[in-house]
């Protein structure tokens, strides 16, 4: 499975998202190691920006985090 699935499917488990795009953005670095993401759920809601990005990480879980070098997160409400 690609990390980017990987990526995708933790987070629809975790936040039932109403928008979610998990882009690869790999193709000048070695691997599938860069991703953005853009989420949009209701589990974000009051939360502050730290918090979110802590929660679309811990999602991730550390197994995977370990696997990407690089991941820019887009999360809100």
């Amino acid at each position: 499975m690609r990390v980017s699935d990987e990526i995708a499917e933790k987070l629809n488990e975790a936040f039932s998202p109403r928008e979610l795009e998990v882009v690869d953005d790999s193709a000048s670095h070695a691997g599938q190691s860069h991703f953005n993401v853009r989420i949009r759920a209701d589990a974000f809601a009051g939360q502050s920006r730290i918090a979110r990005h802590r929660a679309v990480h811990s999602a991730i879980g550390a197994e995977l985090i370990g696997r990407i070098h690089a991941l820019a997160i887009d999360a809100d409400a």
